[in-house]
């Protein structure tokens, strides 16, 4: 692995751009934790909370685009540059829940509908 690979930061997206690449097949990967997951989380999002993220990675599609997700976007801009280092395709949403409410975007409770 280069020092390039290394300092590459996957790109940020808004919730907007999410959306239409959740359209077009992406997963979005929630990694926040099981509270958090609880009190509110996006209709069809995949958990896996940050602290296992890197053991859990096997479990994610290699061949559909992450989008990365927390609270603001702070976690999740870690998370899809880990994501990234270990060869998926990942970008993160940039200001996370927050940005996600402003735009509208659904929400659920608990473990599901």
């Amino acid at each position: 692995m280069t020092l390039r690979d290394r300092t590459r930061r996957p790109r940020s997206v808004d919730a907007a751009e999410a959306v239409r690449l959740l359209d077009a097949g992406a997963l979005l990967v929630d990694v926040r934790g099981d509270r958090e997951w609880a009190r509110a989380h996006v209709p069809g999002a995949l958990h896996v909370p940050l602290r296992e993220l890197e053991a859990r990675a096997a479990e994610l599609p290699d061949d559909r685009l992450l989008i990365t997700f927390c609270t603001g976007g702070l976690l999740s801009r870690g998370a899809a540059s880990l994501l990234t280092t270990l060869g998926l395709d990942a970008v993160n949403l940039a200001r996370g829940l927050v940005e996600w409410r402003a735009a509208g975007g659904p929400l659920e409770r608990g473990d599901g509908p």
